[in-house]
């Protein structure tokens, strides 16, 4: 029997990503990190001199992040909980932006922290991957978790019908991500899961469920 269905992106909406990526640049690469405006690519300096990492070098260190210390990331606070919750009531995948021969490491990342959960890889703009995964269950209704204003955008564009929640969990991040909310991208903008799920249940079980 078709049920809804919960697309969620993982990183900083189920597990912490940022802190410990740069936790590892300060202790292994002489990289610092320190995020206090919206440019992502601009918060990496080497720590001899103050000079920005290059973009493609930024690049290579988050591949080799996700090559090698994945073990360092731990949970958001109440994701688990929730999203095990969430999967009582409906369907749960995940959608991450990774290569796709991280998929399996990915699993068994999320597996270990005590979420089992499908989980597809795509890069660039989730909307296209999104309708797929739409097209492959038909759910009676389908809500979208995703940190990233970009995200939600692609997804109104392709698939309206979608209820989307901005969530991002790492506060290093959250005060310096644009709010799809207020874009009109994202129906609500929560960043604390135990607000989140709340408001997650109540669009599950809509009166058009």
């Amino acid at each position: 029997m078709t049920r809804p269905l919960i697309i969620s992106d993982c990183d900083e909406v189920l597990l912490h990503m940022v802190a410990p990526f740069r936790d590892w640049l300060a202790e292994k690469e002489g990289v610092t990190f320190r995020m206090d405006q919206h440019d992502f690519a601009k918060a990496l300096r080497y720590a001899h001199d103050g000079s920005e990492v290059p973009t493609k070098e930024m690049w290579n260190l988050l591949n080799r992040f996700f090559d090698t210390e994945m073990y360092r990331q731990h949970t958001i606070a109440g994701a688990v909980a929730g999203i095990n919750t969430i999967a009582e009531n409906a369907d749960v995948v995940i959608l991450t932006n990774l290569d796709h021969h991280r998929r399996e490491t990915r699993t068994r990342q999320l597996a270990d922290a005590g979420i089992n959960a499908r989980v597809f890889t795509n890069q660039g703009p989730k909307g296209p991957a999104l309708k797929a995964i739409l097209d492959e269950y038909r759910p009676t209704r389908a809500l979208f978790i995703d940190d990233l204003p970009q995200h939600h955008d692609s997804v109104s564009q392709l698939t309206p019908e979608v209820i989307r929640l901005h969530l991002c969990g790492e506060p290093l991040l959250a005060p310096h991500i644009d709010c799809a909310h207020q874009a009109g991208h994202a129906h609500a903008r929560i960043d604390q899961w135990d607000a989140a799920l709340p408001w997650i249940l109540e669009q599950i079980h809509g009166e058009d469920a």
